[in-house]
């Protein structure tokens, strides 16, 4: 017998497109993962840090130094003020942490809002944690939400709400006015926010990451989550980062504990290194990927493709209807790995209850030459749809 929470899941579309793209040679727009090796002071001090530090069980909270530096780093960059010592857990990435928060919190019959389109782990370890997922459905142009769609979400039973900023797929960084009006309703109905906030550091041009913990009344009932390998372009690392009051980091540690105990102890110390001495990495790294953002979109619409705003993340979105092609989003994007060796995601991917939907995600964290080249192919995969019979 089998959990049917996990047994019914499909093979996750990142996987697919991913292996489609190696079996067929494709180029990879899908999954979003750099080109670039990232910062090479940082690679240095986690092959040095292997080599000749200590490779034995660091202790389960994370290194001392490294939970100092994410307190640094948030106090220098978001103007918080986290104790350290009991208010910073580092996990094995942040889908860990997110997986910490949702066991450690979540009780069986607690409601639970989630704003969709979503990461797909969110809603499996939140019915294994035996939580009521409550989804609220975000659409392009602009993925916001508005109160009549909190009112309609929200209610007595609600204990969590959980929010992902800036958003993946959308490339949204939320405003104040909403995080303010989400902040509004946490605190009316006393539901602690899990904020997924990995692509805090990835946003661009007058674009401001502000982080929920900072709004009025939501110091003590948040979680904030992190990640390394985000910040730094080192997606494999798997360093994450949990920040929480004590009293909610009491429960969130233990989950953890449980869950992987641990990070390797080199990654850990680079990490830390590398928030203490960044250079001008947290501004040089977002310039060079809105330079590739605007490339690719630029590329994009001259092949007649109709580009949405992205103001963070490594994602932009591309709306079929509006380039003129009459297909969903997973039809085309499985066109367009087959016959044309590019792959994409369908955002429809990102939705539990939706319709068809018809917006594309591409990943543009690429070198110019990769991007180029996706761009000629999804030109001939759109060729090829528009040619389609009726």
């Amino acid at each position: 017998m089998a959990n049917p929470i996990f047994s019914t899941l499909p093979t996750t579309v990142f996987e697919e497109m991913s292996g489609l793209a190696r079996s067929l040679g494709a180029i990879n727009l899908g999954q979003g993962f750099p080109d670039d090796l990232g910062p090479e002071p940082i690679r240095r001090k986690a092959a040095d840090a292997v080599l000749n530090g200590y490779n034995q069980y660091p202790p389960m909270r994370g290194l001392p130094e490294l939970r100092q530096a994410v307190a640094a780093h948030y106090a220098r960059h978001q103007g918080l003020d986290l104790d350290w010592e009991n208010e910073v857990t580092i996990t094995s990435g942040a889908t860990e942490a997110l997986t910490a928060s949702f066991l450690a919190l979540i009780q069986p019959g607690d409601e639970v809002v989630l704003f969709q389109p979503l990461y797909d782990s969110y809603l499996p370890m939140i019915r294994l944690a035996g939580g009521i997922p409550k989804l609220v459905h975000l659409s392009p142009p602009h993925w916001r939400f508005e109160r009549v769609m909190l009112e309609a979400a929200f209610s007595e039973r609600t204990r969590f709400v959980v929010l992902n900023n800036p958003i993946n797929p959308a490339g949204v960084v939320l405003p104040d006015e909403d995080l303010a009006l989400l902040a509004e309703f946490c605190v009316r109905f006393d539901v602690v926010a899990i904020c997924d906030e990995v692509w805090e550091q990835v946003v661009f041009g007058s674009a401001r990451h502000r982080p929920l913990i900072a709004c009025p009344g939501m110091r003590g009932r948040t979680v904030k989550i992190g990640s390394a390998g985000k910040m730094f372009g080192l997606t494999g690392w798997k360093v994450g980062f949990l920040c929480a009051a004590p009293e909610l980091t009491h429960s969130l540690a233990r989950a953890h504990q449980f869950l992987t105990f641990t990070t390797a102890p080199n990654l850990q110390a680079a990490v830390a290194w590398g928030l203490e001495n960044p250079g001008d990495w947290f501004e040089a790294m977002p310039r060079q990927l809105e330079a590739s953002r605007d490339r690719l979109a630029e590329g994009l619409r001259r092949e007649g493709f109709a580009v949405l705003p992205s103001q963070g993340t490594y994602f932009l979105n591309v709306d079929l209807p509006a380039s003129g092609i009459a297909e969903g989003d997973r039809a085309f994007c499985l066109r367009a790995v087959h016959e044309a060796g590019v792959a994409a995601i369908p955002v429809s991917a990102f939705y539990e209850a939706a319709p068809v939907t018809t917006i594309m995600r591409l990943c543009f964290s690429k070198a110019d030459a990769v991007l180029d080249e996706g761009v000629k192919r999804l030109a001939k995969a759109r060729e090829l749809s528009l040619a389609r019979p009726a």
